[in-house]
C-alpha cells in the first residue's frame, strides 16, 4: 500500500529535511487531501506536537473528519489516543513515549492498548546512525530497530519504521534494513524515509512493507496519477 503523507508544521504542509531543515511548503491541508483523494489512507503528523512546540490539533481534526488517516504527533498519554480516535483517526502512531529511558515504556503502551486497541496502534521505529531516535527525531537512545521490535508486538498492530539518515534526501532508502525488520516480525511495516522511485516501492511491496511517500511526492518526483494506479496493484 501507498501512503501519502501530510506533515504539519506552524499550520502549514511542510517537508523537512531529516526533521531538522524545511525543504518545501505545499499547498494547504485540505488541498493536499484533495490530491491524495484516489489514496485508501493518508498519513498526518504534527511536527510541532511531535517537538513539543503546540499543535495543530483543529487541522488534525478537519483531515480526520474527512479522510482515513493514520495520526502522529505528541501522542503521548492514553487520552491523547483516544481523542484522536475519537477525532476520526484509524489509527495512532506513538514514537517518543514507547521509550522509557534505554527501555520500552510498558505501562504507558499497556494503558494506550486498553484505550484504543492495539489493533489501532502503530508504534513508530525511527532510526538514525543504527539507533532509534525520539523527540522529533532530536535525541538518540541506546536501542536499535531490530532489538526492540519483537517486545514491541504486543502493544501495536504494527510499525513506522522511518529510516531517518536518507529522510527528505530523495536518495533512495535502506532496503536491507527493511528486510531485517520484515524477517523480525509478521506484524504490519510501513517505510518512510528517503524513497524515491517505482522500484523501491515495488522492492518493499515484495516484502509485504507499505511506503509512506513524502518528498517524493511533493518535488514532483513521483507522479500521483503513476502512483495511484500502482496502488491499485498492491491493495
Amino acid at each position: 500500500m501507498i501512503i501519502p503523507c501530510i506533515d504539519l508544521q506552524d499550520g502549514k504542509v511542510v517537508q523537512l529535511v531529516q526533521g531538522r531543515e524545511k525543504a518545501l511548503e505545499g499547498d494547504s491541508p485540505e488541498r493536499m487531501l484533495e490530491k491524495f483523494a484516489a489514496f485508501g489512507v493518508i498519513q498526518v503528523i504534527d511536527l510541532d506536537a511531535a517537538m513539543g512546540k503546540g499543535s495543530n490539533d483543529s487541522i488534525v481534526r478537519d483531515l480526520t473528519s474527512q479522510a482515513v488517516t493514520r495520526v502522529g504527533g505528541g501522542v503521548r498519554s492514553a487520552e491523547r489516543a483516544r481523542a484522536l480516535i475519537d477525532a476520526g483517526a484509524s489509527k495512532v502512531i506513538v514514537g517518543t513515549a514507547a521509550f522509557a529511558g534505554n527501555g520500552i515504556n510498558a505501562p504507558l503502551l499497556e494503558e494506550i492498548d486498553a484505550a484504543v486497541g492495539r489493533d489501532a496502534v502503530l508504534l513508530a521505529l525511527d532510526s538514525k546512525d543504527g539507533r532509534i531516535t525520539i523527540k522529533g527525531w532530536q535525541e538518540a537512545i541506546d536501542l536499535t530497530a531490530e532489538e526492540v521490535i519483537q517486545k514491541l508486538e504486543p502493544y501495536c498492530g504494527g510499525f513506522l519504521c522511518t529510516y531517518v539518515d536518507k529522510e527528505g534526501m530523495l536518495d533512495g532508502t535502506d532496503l536491507d534494513w527493511y528486510r531485517r525488520l520484515r524477517e523480525a516480525t509478521n506484524h504490519e511495516i510501513t517505510a518512510a524515509g528517503g524513497i524515491t522511485t517505482l522500484d523501491d516501492i515495488r522492492s518493499l511491496a515484495e516484502m509485504r512493507v507499505h511506503a509512506a511517500l513524502g518528498m517524493a511526492i511533493y518535488t514532483g518526483r513521483l507522479d500521483l496519477d503513476e502512483l495511484a494506479q500502482m496502488n491499485k496493484e498492491f491493495i
